[in-house]
This record gives structure tokens, C-alpha cells and sequence, in this order.
């Protein structure tokens, strides 16, 4: 069914205009909820994950919504300890059988950040500095979960029916893996998730200044590449077997980012010419995202070229080396065992597991032409599938219409060159709609030191998020 775009008069400015009214009260809040060291890397600091998740759900609780900190169970350690994971929240409001039910997922713990790594302000201090909200987990993702939960409360505060069925997924552990949340999507798929008819997801962040609709993101296969040195070999062949491993990742990929891995680039979807027009339409400053990047060229010279290899082509990162000597100084002690880590972004039609055998096959190939009398051992701990959504399906013909109503233009539909695994998980699972939503600036370094939120996506985002609720109820129903 051909659905209009065109936004019809919904009477949102009386919300608005609360939003408007509340957004220091807002801001405070965001303050509070930075404020708490929420990292989920090690379990020393999961405490701090379940007060998180506590204060989430008081607020949930505060808006009317029945909660449940539903166990996920343990996770075991690389020492063999077996640690509880923190809990997620599912969490409902009032129900309405006659409306459509919206799932809202979101995560409130945060990647580590220490005032030393660089950050200008302390992390765990939201700090307003020219419009921009600076503190750990202000972007990513304690501000879009916040601006969820005041665009419901500025319906209620207004008396206003709330348009639409709303209910909350909110982990503490996304940063770490979301540990746990597969097997809960699959054990309350015919129960939690059996009513949804929407999943909106909003952890990402636009391509520019110009607000975006994200259809698709990429998956991740990660490789340790295991050098074991056997114990009677000479010094001289633990020499060569170090310079081994810088070989095999030189031969990873070429001089333009290429991956050389047979039957990777094969399995590449082929560019469509509807996918080609909609990259030619993005806005994408070039010059600025050099700067931004810290670089005076890049790799390919085109907007189209750039986005395409960020979003629709696999990629290649080398992100270390265990066991090699790092510290200050000059030492010539060989390690025994050193482990090379690398990932490979995939893009739809690729499968992991076949990824991990046509890697396994190429690295085992090459070093057994090295002659090498020590071993090589290749393992993938993790492979996440991509995502990719259908850019008709009404959920985001209502995102388009509440872009439209809130900042007056029509939004980019883009990709994110990332992974995040729970959209697939979602769409395998539920097969419900599922759509990104995000509301974060390109500049907001999510991940970085120094990360923020401006003032006004954080605002106009909460106004973003109430027009999306009337969008979705406008749809006709199934």
C-alpha cells in the first residue's frame, strides 16, 4: 500500500512547547544520570550498572509502567569466575487494544572514561559548554533514553492520550555485548514481544547536521590470529615467527583498504540503482569530515565512494597485538605466544561462519608457504550478522513525517558502518518492524574523550520522539 508522507495537523504544539518549557529540568536530569559511573567493561563496576538500572526504572515507574528486572543469568570469566550479569528492564505502559504498541530499546551503561585519557570537563559531570552537553553516556545512550521518557511524560503532564501502546527493553551491559539478550529476546518472544508492532531503536547518530533514518548496519566478525612458538625452537625462529605475524596482516588487505581474503568481496551485494540515486542525495561535507578526521585525503575521492565503503563494503581493522613487548624502553626478550587481532565489518549477504572459513583457510595458506616450523591457530569469538530494513515500510514513512514536523526537513536515509547486533537479533526473533531513530550529532564521539549531546538534539530530539508517537498511530493498522 502507497502511504503520503505529507504531515497532516496533529496539534503537537501545546507538547512542544512543554518540552521547550521543561528543557532545564530535562537537562538536570541527563546531569544526574551521567553522574553515574555506569561502565559495564568489568564487573568490579556492574554495581554501578544495577543503580542505573534502578534509577531507570523508578523513572519508568514514575510515568505509570509496570517493570520487571528480568535475570539474564551468568557470565564466566576469563580467571573462571561465573559472575551475575545485571538484569533488563521490560517495562509496559498502560495498554490500549484498540492503538499499536511501540518497544523502545535503549541501554544505560556507558564505555570507561577517565578525566586522564583527555577529556577537557570530568566525564561523570555533565558540563554545558556553547550548547554542547559534555559527559559520558550524554549521546550514547543515556540522553535518547531520557528524551524517550520525557516526550511520554510531556503527554501526560498535558493530559494527553499518549497515541500509541508503549513498552521498554533497557539493558546495562551493551557496551560489554548485551550478554544475555539473544536468549531473552527468543524466551519472551511469544510473550513480551508477542503484542509489538514496532521496534525503535535510537543509538546512533546522524551523518551530519542534518537529521537522518538509519536502515542498516554492518556486522562484525573479530579474529585472534594465535603465533605459538613450540618449545625447542631456536631464538632465531621466534625472531622470524614475530616478523610472521606482521606478514600475514600486511597481507590482509591492499593499499586502498581492499580486502584480499578470496570470496570475501564475491559475496558483496551488488548497487542498486535506487540504492546509488539515494547515496547521491545525502549530505556529507567532505572538507569537513577530513578535518573532523584529522586527514588531508582520503582513500577514495567521491562523497558517493566514501559513504558506500563506510556502509555497503566490508572493511578491515587491525587493532593490536597480545603478548608483544609495549612498554617504555628497549628489550630483545622473545615472547612465546603472541596473538594478532583484527576485525572484518560485514555487509548483507555475508555470512560469518563462512567468513571465518574462507579467513582460517587464506592466513593457514600463507604461513604454511612460510615453511615456519611453529603453529598458527585462527578463532572468531564473535560473528554478528548485518542489519538491513526495508526504507517502505510504514514505520519509516511515520519517521519521515515526524522528522518533517520537528526540524522542517525531509531526513536522510543512511547505514551506519558499525555493528549493533540487537537490531538483527530483533528483526531474526520477533520479525517485527524495526527502525533507527537516532537524534545524536556526527560530532557528538560517542566513544571518544570529550563525548556530548547538543543542547538543542537533546531537545528537539524529545520533540522528535512525542511527533513519532502521533506518526505511528496516523499508519493504517494491520
Amino acid at each position: 500500500m502507497q502511504i503520503s508522507t505529507e504531515v497532516s495537523g496533529s496539534g503537537l504544539d501545546p507538547i512542544f512547547k512543554y518540552i521547550d518549557e521543561q528543557q532545564n529540568e530535562f537537562v538536570q536530569r541527563l546531569k544526574e544520570w551521567v553522574a553515574i559511573p555506569s561502565d559495564s567493561s568489568e564487573p568490579q563496576t556492574w554495581d554501578e550498572v544495577v543503580r542505573m538500572l534502578n534509577v531507570t526504572a523508578d523513572k519508568i515507574k514514575m510515568l505509570g509502567g509496570n517493570i520487571e528486572f528480568a535475570d539474564v543469568g551468568s557470565q564466566r570469566m576469563s580467571n573462571g569466575q561465573l559472575v551475575h550479569l545485571p538484569p533488563v528492564i521490560l517495562a509496559e505502559l498502560k495498554k490500549d487494544p484498540k492503538k499499536p504498541t511501540l518497544c523502545i530499546y535503549g541501554h544505560v551503561d556507558v564505555q570507561p572514561a577517565k578525566k586522564e585519557d583527555g577529556w577537557t570537563t570530568d566525564p561523570y559531570t555533565l558540563t554545558e559548554i556553547n550548547g554542547n552537553l559534555y559527559g559520558r553516556g550524554a549521546s550514547d545512550n543515556k540522553g535518547p533514553v531520557l528524551a524517550w521518557l520525557h516526550a511520554v511524560e510531556a503527554y501526560q503532564a498535558l493530559k494527553q492520550e499518549i497515541p500509541v501502546n508503549i513498552k521498554f527493553i533497557i539493558e546495562g551491559m551493551e557496551e560489554a555485548g548485551s550478554n544475555g539478550l539473544d536468549t531473552l529476546t527468543e524466551q519472551r518472544n511469544m510473550t513480551f514481544f508477542s503484542d509489538v508492532d514496532y521496534i525503535v531503536i535510537s543509538d546512533n547518530i546522524w551523518m551530519s547536521k542534518k537529521p537522518a533514518l538509519t536502515y542498516a548496519t554492518r556486522g562484525n566478525c573479530f579474529f585472534f590470529v594465535e603465533k605459538m612458538y613450540r618449545t625447542n625452537a631456536a631464538a632465531v625462529t621466534c625472531i622470524s615467527g614475530n616478523s610472521a605475524l606482521l606478514e600475514l596482516a600486511d597481507s590482509l588487505v591492499d593499499s586502498r583498504g581492499r580486502i584480499l581474503v578470496p570470496g570475501i568481496n564475491e559475496a558483496v551485494a551488488p548497487l542498486t540503482e535506487e540504492e546509488e540515486k539515494r547515496y547521491q542525495g545525502i549530505e556529507f561535507d567532505l572538507e569537513a569530515h577530513k578535518k573532523d578526521s584529522g586527514v588531508t585525503k582520503f582513500l577514495y575521492d567521491t562523497k558517493e565512494e566514501i559513504l558506500q565503503h563506510r556502509w555497503r563494503y566490508p572493511s578491515l581493522s587491525i587493532h593490536g597485538i597480545e603478548g608483544a613487548f609495549s612498554d617504555p624502553g628497549s628489550k630483545t626478550v622473545i615472547p612465546r605466544k603472541v596473538i594478532g587481532k583484527f576485525s572484518i565489518r560485514q555487509v548483507p549477504n555475508m555470512d560469518p561462519s563462512e567468513v571465518e572459513k574462507q579467513v582460517t583457510k587464506y592466513l593457514q595458506k600463507l604461513f604454511a608457504e612460510r615453511n615456519s616450523p611453529n603453529q598458527l591457530k585462527v578463532t572468531m569469538p564473535i560473528g554478528a550478522k548485518p542489519w538491513v530494513a526495508n526504507v517502505s515500510d510504514p514505520q519509516f514513512v511515520a519517521g519521515r513525517r515526524a522528522v518533517k514536523t520537528v526540524f522542517g526537513v525531509d531526513p536522510d536515509l543512511i547505514c551506519e558502518g558499525s555493528t549493533i547486533p540487537i537490531a538483527r537479533n530483533f528483526q531474526d526473533v520477533t520479525g517485527k518492524s524495526i527502525i533507527m531513530l537516532p537524534i545524536g550529532g556526527a560530532d557528538d564521539g560517542e566513544h571518544s574523550q570529550n563525548e556530548k549531546m547538543s543542547r538543542s538534539n537533546y531537545i528537539q530530539g524529545t520533540k522528535l520522539f512525542a511527533a513519532f508517537f502521533y506518526e505511528l498511530s496516523q499508519l493504517p493498522q494491520k
